[in-house]
């Protein structure tokens, strides 16, 4: 329990670091660039439609729909787009290392 907490600890003043230094707000827009670039949200946008053609529109409410393109959703993200974004994290820790 100890190491999870510690674990969560520093998940969040990472993030608070991140969040602080406008980092976490810069990668947001990277990764919508790059997942828009890589035709990653046509590709989530066709999949969202097959579903409520699927179910019908009638039948399908918003959490449906998340619960069921979520999965797909992560699965499609490029791995060289998760790579980057890790390095960028990796870069930015590196260089407040004080953490």
């Amino acid at each position: 329990i100890s190491r999870m907490n510690k674990d969560a600890q520093m998940r969040a003043t990472i993030n608070q670091k991140l969040i602080e230094t406008g980092e976490r707000e810069r990668l947001k827009e990277l990764l919508r660039a790059k997942l828009i670039e890589c035709g990653w949200k046509d590709q989530l946008k066709a999949h969202c439609k097959d579903v409520i053609k699927e179910k019908g529109l009638e039948h399908v409410t918003v959490d449906d729909l998340v619960a069921e393109i979520t999965p797909k959703g992560r699965a499609l993200v490029p791995d060289s787009v998760k790579k980057e974004l890790l390095q960028r994290i990796r870069t930015f820790l590196a260089q407040h290392a004080s953490l």
